[in-house]
C-alpha cells in the first residue's frame, strides 16, 4: 500500500509540470500539431524501452479484448481528451484548465458505478461534492 501512495504521489507531481511545458509549447503552435510531436515522442521512448527492457512478449501476450479496451482508452484519454485539453489549454489558463481537467474521477466514479457495478460509498459521495465545490470556486 506504501508504493501505492508513493507512486500515485510521484504522478501528481508530474501531473502537475506538464501543464505548464504545455501552456508554453502552445503559444504559437496548433493543438493537434502539439499532440502529433507528443504522441511520436512517447511512442519512440515506449518502443525503445521496451525493446530494451525486453518486454515485446508481454505486448504478445495480450488477448484481443484487453487490446480493444486498452486502445478504446487511448482514444478517450490520450487521443480526444488530450486534444480537448490542449485547446482548453491554449485558450484558457492552467489555474482554471488543469483543476477542471482533473476533476475526470467525478465522470469515472460515476460510470464505475453504473457499468462496472462499483458501490457508492459516503466517502465517494463527500470526495464528489469536494470535487464539485472545488471546480464551481473556480468561477469566481
Amino acid at each position: 500500500m506504501q508504493n501505492t501512495y508513493l507512486l500515485a504521489g510521484i504522478a501528481m507531481v508530474f501531473w502537475g509540470i506538464a501543464p505548464i511545458f504545455g501552456k508554453l509549447g502552445l503559444g504559437a503552435t496548433q493543438p493537434l500539431a502539439a499532440l502529433t510531436v507528443r504522441s511520436v515522442i512517447i511512442s519512440l521512448l515506449l518502443l525503445i524501452t521496451v525493446t530494451i527492457k525486453g518486454q515485446w512478449g508481454f505486448v504478445a501476450e495480450m488477448t484481443a479484448k484487453s487490446a480493444v479496451f486498452i486502445a478504446l482508452e487511448g482514444i478517450c484519454a490520450a487521443l480526444l481528451g488530450q486534444l480537448a485539453y490542449y485547446y482548453a489549454l491554449k485558450l484558457g489558463e492552467v489555474g482554471l484548465v488543469s483543476p477542471i481537467v482533473a476533476a475526470f474521477p467525478l465522470v469515472a466514479v460515476f460510470l464505475g458505478i453504473v457499468f462496472l457495478g462499483e458501490t457508492v460509498t459516503p466517502y465517494k459521495v463527500i470526495a464528489a461534492l469536494l470535487i464539485v465545490t472545488g471546480i464551481v470556486l473556480l468561477k469566481y
